[in-house]
């Protein structure tokens, strides 16, 4: 079967897409990546793991009409070019526009996957600002024309259908919940804590934005040094200062010269910073299923997350980790205490977060379920 992917970021197709790039593959099937942002070399990358590239126009943020209009009928078109079989768009905007472009080009099977519900409909501590509102509000109606034409949508967590699907009043043919993208055993092998460390290290990966709860971790860091001052807390990811409640420049260089954070910025050896580190923590507002938060339990370190859509898909409390209720430092600090003052459960909740993620996110087994999924 000819199988097109549309996506957007070049990258995510190397990073998130690869292995189910391959598995389509073995089966004999014929690949094509669409993406809207890339370069030359991230193309030459996806044709080296056998796919096709095909470049389209779509802005990723914002809303234009006249120009998604125009780049909608202009994919149509290079959709109709290839003759597909099969159509599978994710992210938001290649979910609504990459689905009425296959439409246009009567795909016979259209499937759509929203892998979060993204900022629009993640609440903040001081509601949503009218902007967000109106945005949403557009959002919404674009779902209600797009997501009836898929054969199936496919969500990573039981909460976002209900929290889209049936508050919004929006109907579609067919719904399945992945329970997260999955992970290359090969790429994040499990690698125990032998002896823990007086000085225990908790690693938050992101980016620092404040629905990723950068602000909760940097408050929860500066309850915990009041009373553990050696402890170590480390942030990976990227600044980003033109997003709304984005941890600023000034604050973050203040945090680094008050030795309250240790902050690499954005690496491209992951592994060995989650093998560095005890205690994964993410205290965002909603994800769909955190990626990093899996890396992290396949390497088998302890998690503490909030008690939000995504983010609950990976922790049983208690047992590999901890929730805690989000916008919640004092609560954060709290469970760091905990395994300050109990270091032997970070081995033990760490050897239980990779017994899951075994379980939950090998690459392998959920690429077959969505393979399945897509009745291939």
């Amino acid at each position: 079967m000819k199988f097109i992917i549309i996506g957007t970021v070049a990258s995510s197709f190397l990073g998130f897409r690869k292995d189910l790039i391959a598995d389509l593959l073995r089966k004999k099937h014929e690949v094509y990546a669409f993406t809207s942002e890339y370069n030359e070399d991230d193309l030459r990358k996806i044709q080296a793991i056998g796919a096709i590239p095909v470049t389209y126009n779509l802005q990723r943020g914002g809303l234009n009409p006249f120009s998604d209009i125009t780049s909608t009928y202009l994919l149509s078109r290079k959709i109709k070019e290839i003759g597909p079989d099969i159509v599978l768009s994710y992210f938001s905007k290649p979910v609504i526009f990459g689905t009425l472009a296959a439409k246009i080009a009567k795909v016979p099977k259209i499937i759509g996957m929203l892998e979060g519900l993204g900022h629009t409909f993640t609440e903040q501590p001081g509601g949503f600002n009218r902007k967000t509102v109106l945005i949403r509000r557009v959002q919404v109606a674009l779902y209600k024309i797009a997501l009836p034409q898929l054969h199936t949508l496919i969500f990573l967590n039981p909460d976002d259908p209900a929290d889209l699907l049936d508050t919004y009043l929006i109907n579609v043919n067919k719904v399945e919940v992945l329970g997260g993208i999955g992970l290359n055993f090969e790429d994040y092998k499990y690698q125990p804590i032998t002896d823990p460390k007086l000085l225990i290290n908790f690693l938050f990966i992101g980016r620092l934005l404040k629905e990723k709860g950068i602000h909760d971790f940097v408050a929860a860091a500066k309850l915990v040094k009041e009373k553990y001052p050696d402890t170590v807390f480390t942030i990976l990811g990227s600044r980003d200062y033109s997003s709304l409640g984005a941890l600023q420049e000034s604050e973050l260089d203040k945090l680094i010269s008050l030795n309250i954070i240790n902050y690499p910025g954005q690496v491209d050896n992951v592994q060995k910073w989650i093998a560095e580190s005890h205690v994964f923590v993410l205290p965002s507002y909603r994800e769909g299923v955190p990626r990093s938060t899996q890396e992290a339990m396949a390497i088998g370190r302890a998690i503490i997350t909030t008690d939000v859509p995504g983010c609950r898909e990976t922790v049983i409390d208690g047992v590999n980790g901890f929730l805690v209720e989000k916008w919640n430092p004092q609560a954060l600090a709290e469970k760091m205490i905990y395994f300050i003052e109990h270091p032997e459960q970070i081995t033990i909740m760490g050897q239980e977060s990779y017994k899951i993620a075994q379980d939950k996110f090998d690459a392998d087994n959920v690429n077959k379920r969505l393979i399945n999924i897509l009745g291939l």
